[in-house]
């Protein structure tokens, strides 16, 4: 298929591109790391070879979530935003931008997604999940009541905000103790950010707010498999204490969440995903650089649907909610 449109594709500025926890041997993250850094060389030309027409860019993980000081993430968020920018003016027809924001704290995130979106032109947000804030120990997930009037703004200026992956503090990793091969993408990147998903949902949030479109990548990660036995737990007199939202989870899944395919090339998975939520809030993505171009789109084009929903998934869903300008 021609024409189609990545969401989670990444970059990165000099101060980001650092390999995280040394998870890749020198030789790998030195490739990715040169692929992070450019936009119109090598990931241009696998676009035209595959038959992608546009990316949608945004700043690699975990970055701005992992600086402490307020101040600082801001000022960051800020350098890399105006960098993307330009790297986008180069070739508008091809590459949009998600603005990274600073959520150690509200007020300058809301400043730094208007003046991303209203004067760079940016399309959305996209946030590396959970924000270390005034200490590197101090983890804040974005239900909690400090975070409304940002999701007010996120709703006014009605654009997407895609929740990416990031992994749980060591602290926090216990779980994965003598099995690092479960960190990252494997299952922590997933799980994390399946949690984190579910406090958005349970906090009521969507109930003030129902206009909001957060975007999961991954198939969702994990979360269109467990929507029953979620609402079959928290039903009645079974629903659990703290849960404050009036609908059911899958009610808000199938109304305020799209996923993407990034990295999660599962024919099987794609169709459950299908099923549970419609082929309208699905779209197709990479996860370039961490994920090959070629893959993706091979995998895409060949697998089995109706012309119609690979069209759905592949370009218009992704055109209508970024309100991108293609043909």
């Amino acid at each position: 298929m021609r024409g189609k449109i990545g969401l989670e594709e990444h970059f990165a500025v000099p101060e980001t591109a650092v390999n995280p926890r040394g998870t890749y041997a020198e030789g790998t993250w030195s490739q990715l790391k040169g692929r992070l850094l450019e936009l119109h060389g090598e990931r241009l030309r696998l676009m035209d070879r595959h038959g992608i027409e546009m990316m949608v860019v945004s700043l690699n993980a975990p970055a701005v979530q992992a600086v402490p000081d307020p101040a600082a993430a801001a000022a960051l968020a800020r350098r890399a935003n105006d960098a993307l920018a330009e790297l986008v003016a180069k070739r508008p027809d091809r590459f949009q931008a998600l603005a990274a924001l600073p959520m150690q704290s509200p007020d300058l995130a809301i400043a730094e997604l208007e003046r991303a979106v209203t004067q760079l032109g940016f399309k959305g947000a996209l946030v590396n999940g959970f924000s270390q804030v005034n200490d590197p120990d101090n983890v804040v997930y974005y239900d909690v009541p400090q975070y409304r009037p940002f999701w007010a703004a996120v709703e006014r200026l009605d654009v997407p905000f895609y929740l990416h992956p990031r992994s749980p503090l060591l602290r926090d990793a216990r779980l994965y103790d003598g099995h690092p091969w479960l960190m990252g993408a494997a299952w922590a990147f997933g799980n994390e950010t399946a949690v984190h998903a579910l406090r958005l949902m349970g906090s009521g949030l969507f109930d003030a707010y129902p206009r909001l479109s957060i975007v999961l990548g991954h198939l969702g990660e994990g979360l269109p498999f467990g929507l029953w036995r979620i609402d079959n737990c928290n039903t009645g007199a079974e629903k659990t204490d703290g849960n404050r939202a009036k609908k059911k989870i899958a009610d808000y899944f199938r109304a305020n969440f799209y996923v993407t395919t990034s990295g999660n090339y599962s024919s099987l998975g794609l169709m459950h995903t299908m099923l549970q939520i419609g082929a309208d809030r699905v779209m197709f993505s990479v996860d370039w650089p961490f994920e090959e171009i070629e893959l993706a789109a091979n995998w895409f084009d060949a697998v089995d649907m109706s012309e119609g929903d690979r069209l759905k998934i592949g370009r218009t869903n992704a055109a209508q909610l970024f309100k991108l300008d293609v043909s």
